[in-house]
């Protein structure tokens, strides 16, 4: 039987199809394996550039660290763009398989690397199909999917990406070399390969592929540029945003521990700042179809810059109360993402959707490797990391204003 018949003749549910679920399964897998293979350099790095370079001086050991790390995010910004416009030229389902495949692979090469200059080169690889698969998973998902769940099963796949970034903690603790670690790559692999045959395109796709709806496209070119402006500055500002907290919430935890080791403190801070992340990306989908996507947004950007607010302005000490802050502040980040996920493609065309998509997911990228970096560098100048970090929580607040008069979609 096709693929096309099994999906008419087993409705799972209403709306839903046998082959609808497959897709979603593979999403939310992808994004799983996205999330580990992500993280998984960062639990061996200290081990792989060792092993690769012997006894060298801490210079020589930080900077080939740093190369590493950069290299992989530049592949995955660069994929985010690249896949999108692959996307929309030889369709989702094609594409999807194709960036699953690619990083699965780019992992099993790392397995095997014998230089770090081949580490740098798999770790871009890698990154370029992470980015793409992230961008073609909630393109896909946005026109496959029945409208009704569709913010739901989108908020659900998003949070695999965290899970998957605690999966890399349990390969470490249960797989001691590297090499070895990094043949987890054969898991994307088989399931970028069984993409191939599993899922189906999306038919808001095909049917983009006619003349009159390119020409529809073209025609609305002026619509488009701006919603692909708002829709970068949208995604861009929770990302600097959430981003700079990310990476500095630790050492701010310390600030308001002088003189403690702060081990405990820090790791218990982190916990919940990815506990709180996967709630919040968990129930994104429930809010959306209860106040509305773009109110869902607008919740979560007011809630992440009040409780910015309230976290880094009227703690001076560490306590229970802050760590219920942190939770809160990450649920509210957790919403954003489900939320944005969903937003994001249904501003544009379908012909350019991916294209567009990728854009918007991506150029932020570029911003938020500079705000990282000035939270720290500008601490002295604001007064001690507290002030920084709320100073770079405005962003927020642009977020708001921007999606204030940003278009209303239905979700």
């Amino acid at each position: 039987m096709s693929n096309k018949s099994i999906s008419e003749a087993i409705p799972v549910s209403p709306g839903i199809s046998l082959n609808l679920w497959v897709m979603f399964v593979i999403c939310f897998l992808g994004n799983v394996m996205g999330g580990t293979v992500s993280t998984l350099m960062s639990v061996y790095l200290p081990v792989v550039v060792k092993d690769l370079l012997g006894e060298v001086g801490a210079e020589k050991f930080n900077q080939t660290s740093a190369f590493i790390s950069a290299l992989y995010f530049l592949g995955w910004a660069i994929g985010g763009f690249i896949w999108g416009v692959i996307a929309d030229h030889i369709g989702r389902s094609r594409a999807l398989a194709l960036a699953v495949s690619m990083f699965g692979l780019a992992a099993i090469l790392t397995s095997i690397a014998s230089s770090w200059e081949l580490i740098m080169l798999f770790r871009f690889l890698c990154g370029f199909g992470v980015g793409g698969m992230l961008v073609i998973n909630s393109t896909l998902l946005s026109e496959a999917w029945p409208e009704g769940s569709r913010a739901i099963a989108i908020g659900i796949v998003s949070i695999g990406f965290p899970i998957g970034i605690f999966s890399s903690g349990i390969v470490d603790l249960f797989v001691f070399g590297w090499r070895q670690g990094f043949l987890i790559g054969l898991i994307p692999l088989l399931i970028g390969i069984s993409a191939f045959w599993l899922l189906k395109e999306s038919d808001k796709w095909k049917k983009s592929r006619s003349s009159n709806e390119k020409v529809k496209s073209k025609a609305s070119f002026q619509a488009y540029r701006r919603d692909l402006v708002n829709g970068s500055i949208i995604f861009g500002t929770m990302l600097i945003g959430l981003w700079a907290i990310f990476s500095w919430l630790p050492t701010w935890v310390q600030t308001l521990l002088p003189g403690a080791n702060g081990h405990h403190e820090r790791g218990l801070s982190m916990i919940l700042l990815g506990i709180g992340g996967l709630a919040g990306g968990f129930a994104s989908g429930w809010v959306a179809n209860a106040v509305g996507i773009r109110k869902a947004m607008l919740i979560s950007f007011s809630g992440c810059f009040i409780m910015a607010f309230v976290l880094f302005k009227t703690n001076t000490i560490f306590s229970g109360v802050a760590l219920f802050e942190i939770a809160l502040l990450s649920f509210m980040f957790g919403i954003s993402q489900g939320s944005l996920s969903v937003y994001i493609p249904l501003l544009f065309p379908v012909s350019v959707r991916a294209t567009a998509t990728g854009f918007c997911f991506n150029i932020g990228r570029i911003f938020t490797s500079a705000a990282v970096f000035f939270v720290g560098a500008l601490v002295s100048v604001f007064g001690g990391f507290g002030n920084s970090l709320m100073i770079f929580s405005f962003v927020f607040l642009v977020g708001f204003i921007f999606l204030l008069f940003s278009k209303n979609i239905t979700n």
